[in-house]
């Protein structure tokens, strides 16, 4: 399915190269410091001039003495003005953003398995900011989430080297307005953008899924729960609930394992393509329309029971001001479901939210397990799936928790 390609010499020059006669983005010393430390966001905040620089150009960066410190695309709208791609010169960015589309899915072909759906880039944690690409079968779905990559020549090197590398029956595009508007981009409407194929079938660890263009969130599925998905259905057992399921994953998991599964989610459609799955899979669940937490509400005092309970809420807290309140939210989730799983049962939590560290969601559990009396072993913390890099000096590409508790009683 791919295809190995030459390095392209020509779109950077050696890291000794340097360039300040170009457009250059001048960064503060609190700039540069954050810069020397391994990230590769720079905020407006620190942003001294950007004299000349074009919204979204590849624009060199350089400290207050002038001092040249690498390529970068700029966004004269974001908050973050400056994503790092390069220590030396970029003298052909198109071209670098094909030769990284490809070091991309050659990183991918030993690490993925057991799927053919799967995230393709991971802006940072590809080194293609705000470059979105995700496979389900053989149809490609990508977010285009910055100015720089939504200029036209580059939106041709994206299409030519996914189409050439994987060739898939066609390529859709999922777009986000606010993005769009934050950017200050042109609006625009999401579908196809190469041929016109708009559905077909995937499949996740021996478990199969409609995929449609024209439905979904962001690029279609949560493929970086794809791995945990594996792990939940490996302790499951008995009766067991799915909380915010969405179009079904881990209960269809589960549901493979013999468990008895009902799912639970507040999205009407969602749960119309998760019942299109079960039948896919011959599975019989029971799905329920219902706001999750006034559900678990209402179960935990009528004394609902169940061996496995999986909370995949989506992310509470989108920004740090959020945080406090997103933790109670997450507690009170913790808390019901935790009251109602059986002696030896087994409790998956999960959480999205960045600002929420693996710390804040143990300490949740914690004192939600202390106000059940419950006691429990913590069997696994996991994280997002390998196709979701996660870059060690960029926090940001570290997002997604997963942990997998036994209740002893």
């Amino acid at each position: 399915m791919t295809v190995d390609r030459p390095v392209n010499r020509k779109a950077h020059r050696e890291k000794g190269a340097t360039s300040l006669d170009r457009p250059t983005v001048v960064i503060s010393q609190r700039g540069t410091a954050r810069l020397k430390s391994g990230h590769v966001w720079v905020y407006r905040s620190d942003v001294i001039s950007a004299q000349g620089v074009a919204p979204g150009s590849v624009a060199a960066v350089a400290d207050e003495r002038g001092k040249f410190l690498g390529s970068s695309l700029y966004s004269s709208s974001s908050q973050i003005a400056v994503r790092m791609i390069s220590s030396s010169v970029v003298d052909d960015f198109s071209a670098l953003v094909r030769e990284r589309i490809g070091e991309a899915i050659r990183y991918r072909e030993s690490l993925v398995h057991h799927t053919d759906a799967y995230r393709v880039v991971f802006s940072e944690g590809d080194f293609l900011p705000g470059l979105i690409v995700d496979r389900y079968n053989d149809i490609l779905s990508l977010q285009i989430l910055t100015q720089a990559m939504d200029g036209e020549l580059v939106r041709a090197a994206i299409l030519d080297e996914l189409t050439e590398s994987l060739k898939p029956a066609s390529i859709a595009e999922r777009v986000e307005p606010h993005i769009r508007e934050l950017e200050q981009l042109p609006p625009r409407e999401s579908g196809l953008l190469i041929n016109e194929k708009t559905n077909t079938v995937f499949s996740m660890n021996g478990v199969r899924f409609h995929f449609d263009i024209r439905q979904g969130q962001k690029t279609g599925a949560f493929l970086d729960q794809r791995e945990n998905y594996a792990a939940a259905a490996n302790y499951a057992h008995g009766d067991a609930l799915d909380v915010f399921c969405y179009q079904g994953a881990f209960a269809l998991h589960m549901a493979a394992r013999g468990c008895q599964v009902t799912g639970v989610d507040s999205s009407r459609p969602a749960l119309e393509v998760a019942d299109k799955n079960a039948l896919l899979n011959r599975c019989e669940i029971e799905w329920i329309e219902a706001n999750a937490f006034d559900l678990l509400k209402d179960y935990s005092a009528s004394g609902h029971q169940y061996d496995t309970i999986v909370l995949d809420p989506p992310a509470f807290a989108k920004t740090r001001k959020n945080l406090d309140t997103a933790l109670r939210g997450y507690k009170e989730l913790n808390l019901r479901a935790l009251k109602m799983l059986r002696p030896g049962g087994i409790l998956v939590t999960c959480c999205c939210s960045y600002h929420v560290s693996e710390g804040n969601l143990l300490e949740v559990v914690a004192d939600a397990a202390r106000d059940a009396h419950r006691s429990l072993r913590l069997l696994e913390k996991r994280s997002q799936s390998k196709d979701h890099p996660m870059v060690l000096l960029v926090p940001e590409t570290v997002y997604l928790k997963c942990l997998v508790f036994h209740v002893n009683r």
